[in-house]
Protein backbone atom coordinates (compact mmCIF):
# COMPACT_ATOMS: atom_id res chain seq x y z
CA UNK A 1 0.00 0.00 0.00
CA UNK A 2 1.12 3.56 -0.66
CA UNK A 3 0.70 6.25 2.00
CA UNK A 4 -2.71 7.38 0.74
CA UNK A 5 -4.00 3.82 0.71
CA UNK A 6 -2.69 3.24 4.25
CA UNK A 7 -4.50 6.36 5.50
CA UNK A 8 -7.76 5.32 3.84
CA UNK A 9 -7.41 1.78 5.22
CA UNK A 10 -6.89 3.16 8.73
CA UNK A 11 -10.00 5.36 8.42
CA UNK A 12 -12.09 2.34 7.46
CA UNK A 13 -10.75 0.25 10.34
CA UNK A 14 -11.31 3.01 12.88
CA UNK A 15 -14.86 3.49 11.61
CA UNK A 16 -15.51 -0.25 11.88
CA UNK A 17 -14.08 -0.33 15.38
CA UNK A 18 -16.37 2.48 16.46
CA UNK A 19 -19.34 0.82 14.77
CA UNK A 20 -18.81 -2.37 16.77
CA UNK A 21 -18.40 -0.48 20.06
CA UNK A 22 -21.55 1.57 19.41
CA UNK A 23 -23.56 -1.52 18.47
CA UNK A 24 -22.41 -3.20 21.68
CA UNK A 25 -23.54 -0.18 23.72
CA UNK A 26 -27.01 -0.38 22.18
CA UNK A 27 -27.20 -3.97 23.43
CA UNK A 28 -25.89 -3.14 26.90
CA UNK A 29 -22.58 -4.91 26.24
CA UNK A 30 -19.07 -3.86 27.22
CA UNK A 31 -16.74 -3.90 24.20
CA UNK A 32 -13.77 -1.53 24.13
CA UNK A 33 -10.97 -0.94 21.64
CA UNK A 34 -7.38 -1.72 22.50
CA UNK A 35 -4.19 -1.93 20.45
CA UNK A 36 -3.08 0.45 17.69
CA UNK A 37 -6.51 1.99 17.03
CA UNK A 38 -6.97 2.83 20.72
CA UNK A 39 -3.61 4.63 20.76
CA UNK A 40 -4.37 6.62 17.63
CA UNK A 41 -7.80 7.52 19.02
CA UNK A 42 -6.37 8.89 22.28
CA UNK A 43 -3.26 10.53 20.78
CA UNK A 44 -4.48 12.69 17.87
CA UNK A 45 -1.76 15.34 18.35
CA UNK A 46 1.16 12.91 18.26
CA UNK A 47 -0.16 10.03 16.17
CA UNK A 48 1.97 11.41 13.32
CA UNK A 49 4.81 9.42 14.88
CA UNK A 50 3.29 6.24 13.48
CA UNK A 51 4.02 7.47 9.94
CA UNK A 52 7.69 6.55 10.45
CA UNK A 53 6.66 2.91 10.80
CA UNK A 54 4.72 2.70 7.52
CA UNK A 55 2.47 0.41 9.54
CA UNK A 56 -0.58 -1.19 7.96
CA UNK A 57 -3.21 -2.08 10.54
CA UNK A 58 -4.05 -5.77 10.23
CA UNK A 59 -6.90 -6.19 12.71
CA UNK A 60 -9.16 -4.51 15.23
CA UNK A 61 -8.60 -5.54 18.84
CA UNK A 62 -11.22 -5.39 21.59
CA UNK A 63 -11.62 -6.16 25.27
CA UNK A 64 -14.87 -7.57 26.61
CA UNK A 65 -16.33 -9.31 29.64
CA UNK A 66 -16.42 -13.10 29.63
CA UNK A 67 -19.90 -13.12 31.17
CA UNK A 68 -21.12 -11.31 28.04
CA UNK A 69 -19.15 -13.45 25.55
CA UNK A 70 -22.18 -15.36 24.24
CA UNK A 71 -24.12 -12.18 23.50
CA UNK A 72 -21.04 -10.52 22.00
CA UNK A 73 -20.58 -13.53 19.71
CA UNK A 74 -24.21 -13.29 18.59
CA UNK A 75 -23.70 -9.59 17.87
CA UNK A 76 -20.58 -10.26 15.80
CA UNK A 77 -22.43 -12.80 13.66
CA UNK A 78 -25.27 -10.33 13.11
CA UNK A 79 -22.69 -7.75 12.01
CA UNK A 80 -21.50 -10.10 9.28
CA UNK A 81 -18.54 -11.75 11.03
CA UNK A 82 -17.68 -15.45 11.24
CA UNK A 83 -15.56 -16.82 14.06
CA UNK A 84 -12.53 -19.06 13.60
CA UNK A 85 -13.97 -22.38 14.89
CA UNK A 86 -10.75 -23.94 16.18
CA UNK A 87 -9.88 -20.76 18.08
CA UNK A 88 -13.36 -20.60 19.60
CA UNK A 89 -13.29 -24.31 20.50
CA UNK A 90 -9.99 -24.11 22.36
CA UNK A 91 -9.90 -20.52 23.65
CA UNK A 92 -13.44 -19.17 23.28
CA UNK A 93 -13.85 -18.43 27.00
CA UNK A 94 -10.77 -16.17 26.84
CA UNK A 95 -10.43 -15.05 23.24
CA UNK A 96 -12.23 -15.19 19.90
CA UNK A 97 -11.12 -14.18 16.40
CA UNK A 98 -13.56 -13.03 13.71
CA UNK A 99 -13.38 -12.45 9.95
CA UNK A 100 -15.74 -10.49 7.74
CA UNK A 101 -15.69 -11.71 4.14
CA UNK A 102 -17.59 -8.65 2.90
CA UNK A 103 -15.33 -5.88 4.22
CA UNK A 104 -12.13 -7.90 4.77
CA UNK A 105 -11.91 -6.91 8.46
CA UNK A 106 -10.32 -9.11 11.14
CA UNK A 107 -11.38 -8.74 14.78
CA UNK A 108 -9.72 -10.11 17.91
CA UNK A 109 -11.68 -10.03 21.19
CA UNK A 110 -10.02 -10.68 24.57
CA UNK A 111 -12.31 -11.53 27.47
CA UNK A 112 -11.61 -10.33 31.02
CA UNK A 113 -7.87 -9.92 30.51
CA UNK A 114 -5.10 -9.58 27.96
CA UNK A 115 -3.17 -12.76 28.65
CA UNK A 116 0.28 -12.29 27.14
CA UNK A 117 3.76 -12.10 28.76
CA UNK A 118 1.94 -10.64 31.78
CA UNK A 119 -1.78 -10.20 32.42
CA UNK A 120 -3.64 -6.92 31.91
CA UNK A 121 -6.93 -7.42 33.72
CA UNK A 122 -10.14 -5.76 32.49
CA UNK A 123 -12.50 -6.92 35.26
CA UNK A 124 -14.78 -4.02 36.28
CA UNK A 125 -12.61 -1.61 34.23
CA UNK A 126 -14.46 -1.26 30.92
CA UNK A 127 -16.62 1.65 32.07
CA UNK A 128 -13.61 3.93 32.63
CA UNK A 129 -13.64 4.94 28.95
CA UNK A 130 -16.61 4.51 26.63
CA UNK A 131 -14.65 3.73 23.45
CA UNK A 132 -11.32 2.18 24.48
CA UNK A 133 -9.75 0.49 27.46
CA UNK A 134 -8.42 3.02 29.99
CA UNK A 135 -5.19 4.95 29.38
CA UNK A 136 -3.40 3.11 32.17
CA UNK A 137 -4.47 -0.25 30.76
CA UNK A 138 -3.20 0.90 27.36
CA UNK A 139 0.17 1.65 28.94
CA UNK A 140 0.20 -1.71 30.71
CA UNK A 141 -0.70 -3.39 27.39
CA UNK A 142 2.60 -2.16 25.93
CA UNK A 143 4.77 -2.39 29.04
CA UNK A 144 3.94 -6.09 29.59
CA UNK A 145 5.72 -7.06 26.35
CA UNK A 146 9.07 -8.68 27.19
CA UNK A 147 10.46 -8.36 23.67
CA UNK A 148 9.09 -4.90 23.00
CA UNK A 149 9.48 -3.62 19.43
CA UNK A 150 9.56 -0.29 17.65
CA UNK A 151 5.82 0.10 17.13
CA UNK A 152 5.14 -0.52 20.81
CA UNK A 153 7.77 2.04 21.84
CA UNK A 154 6.29 4.57 19.42
CA UNK A 155 2.77 3.97 20.77
CA UNK A 156 4.04 4.37 24.34
CA UNK A 157 5.87 7.59 23.45
CA UNK A 158 2.68 9.01 21.91
CA UNK A 159 0.66 8.09 24.98
CA UNK A 160 3.10 9.59 27.47
CA UNK A 161 3.55 12.79 25.47
CA UNK A 162 -0.16 13.40 25.07
CA UNK A 163 -1.32 12.58 28.61
CA UNK A 164 -0.44 13.45 32.19
CA UNK A 165 0.66 11.02 34.89
CA UNK A 166 -1.53 11.29 37.98
CA UNK A 167 -4.67 10.08 39.68
CA UNK A 168 -7.52 8.32 37.92
CA UNK A 169 -9.28 10.36 35.25
CA UNK A 170 -10.56 9.87 31.71
CA UNK A 171 -7.51 11.53 30.11
CA UNK A 172 -4.93 10.91 32.86
CA UNK A 173 -2.70 7.85 33.24
CA UNK A 174 -3.60 6.39 36.63
CA UNK A 175 -0.18 6.00 38.28
CA UNK A 176 -1.49 4.72 41.65
CA UNK A 177 -3.12 1.80 39.82
CA UNK A 178 0.27 0.90 38.32
CA UNK A 179 2.14 1.12 41.62
CA UNK A 180 -0.47 -1.02 43.39
CA UNK A 181 -0.29 -3.64 40.65
CA UNK A 182 3.50 -3.80 40.49
CA UNK A 183 4.22 -3.77 44.22
CA UNK A 184 3.02 -7.36 44.43
CA UNK A 185 4.39 -8.68 41.13
CA UNK A 186 8.17 -8.52 40.68
CA UNK A 187 8.05 -10.08 37.22
CA UNK A 188 5.70 -7.47 35.79
CA UNK A 189 7.62 -4.77 37.69
CA UNK A 190 10.87 -5.86 36.03
CA UNK A 191 9.38 -5.97 32.52
CA UNK A 192 7.55 -2.66 33.01
CA UNK A 193 10.55 -0.70 34.32
CA UNK A 194 12.90 -2.26 31.77
CA UNK A 195 10.57 -1.16 28.98
CA UNK A 196 10.27 2.37 30.36
CA UNK A 197 14.05 2.63 30.11
CA UNK A 198 13.90 1.38 26.52
CA UNK A 199 11.40 4.12 25.68
CA UNK A 200 13.73 6.70 27.24
CA UNK A 201 16.74 5.37 25.31
CA UNK A 202 14.88 5.43 22.01
CA UNK A 203 13.62 9.03 22.27
CA UNK A 204 16.63 10.71 20.55
CA UNK A 205 15.85 8.73 17.38
CA UNK A 206 12.49 10.45 16.97
CA UNK A 207 13.53 13.60 15.20
CA UNK A 208 9.87 14.41 14.55
CA UNK A 209 9.68 15.39 18.24
CA UNK A 210 10.97 18.69 19.55
CA UNK A 211 13.42 18.93 22.45
CA UNK A 212 10.47 20.03 24.59
CA UNK A 213 8.49 16.95 23.55
CA UNK A 214 11.33 14.62 24.50
CA UNK A 215 11.90 16.44 27.80
CA UNK A 216 8.20 16.08 28.59
CA UNK A 217 8.24 12.31 28.00
CA UNK A 218 11.44 11.90 30.06
CA UNK A 219 9.93 13.85 32.96
CA UNK A 220 6.87 11.58 32.93
CA UNK A 221 9.02 8.45 32.83
CA UNK A 222 11.03 9.83 35.77
CA UNK A 223 7.86 10.59 37.71
CA UNK A 224 6.38 7.18 37.07
CA UNK A 225 9.59 5.33 37.91
CA UNK A 226 9.95 7.23 41.19
CA UNK A 227 6.38 6.42 42.19
CA UNK A 228 6.94 2.75 41.37
CA UNK A 229 10.24 2.56 43.28
CA UNK A 230 8.89 4.47 46.29
CA UNK A 231 5.81 2.29 46.71
CA UNK A 232 6.05 -0.41 49.43
CA UNK A 233 6.64 -3.91 48.08
CA UNK A 234 5.01 -7.12 49.26
CA UNK A 235 7.01 -9.91 50.91
CA UNK A 236 6.39 -12.07 47.84
CA UNK A 237 7.83 -9.32 45.63
CA UNK A 238 10.97 -9.11 47.78
CA UNK A 239 11.48 -12.87 47.80
CA UNK A 240 11.08 -13.08 44.03
CA UNK A 241 13.40 -10.10 43.52
CA UNK A 242 16.23 -12.05 45.17
CA UNK A 243 15.91 -14.71 42.45
CA UNK A 244 15.85 -12.07 39.70
CA UNK A 245 16.16 -13.01 36.05
CA UNK A 246 17.93 -16.31 36.79
CA UNK A 247 14.40 -17.73 36.78
CA UNK A 248 11.91 -16.94 34.00
CA UNK A 249 9.66 -14.11 35.14
CA UNK A 250 7.15 -14.02 32.26
CA UNK A 251 4.86 -16.24 30.22
CA UNK A 252 5.69 -17.17 26.63
CA UNK A 253 3.05 -15.98 24.17
CA UNK A 254 1.62 -18.54 21.81
CA UNK A 255 1.29 -17.09 18.34
CA UNK A 256 -2.17 -17.61 16.83
CA UNK A 257 -2.16 -18.18 13.08
CA UNK A 258 -4.96 -16.40 11.28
Amino acid sequence: MNSEEIIEHEKLMKAEGQRIVEEAKKRGLHVRLLGAIAFQTHCPKFSFLTARLNRVLSDIDFAGYGKESHRISNMMRELGYADQPMMTAFWGDRRTIWDNALNGMHVDIFFDKLEMNHDVVFDKRLDIDLLTISLVDMLLEKMQIVHINEKDIVDTTMLLREHEIGEAGPETIDAPYITKLLQGDWGFYYTFTTNLNKVRERLPAYQELSDADRADVISKIDKLQKMIEDSPKSMGWKVRARVGTSKKWYRDVEEVAR
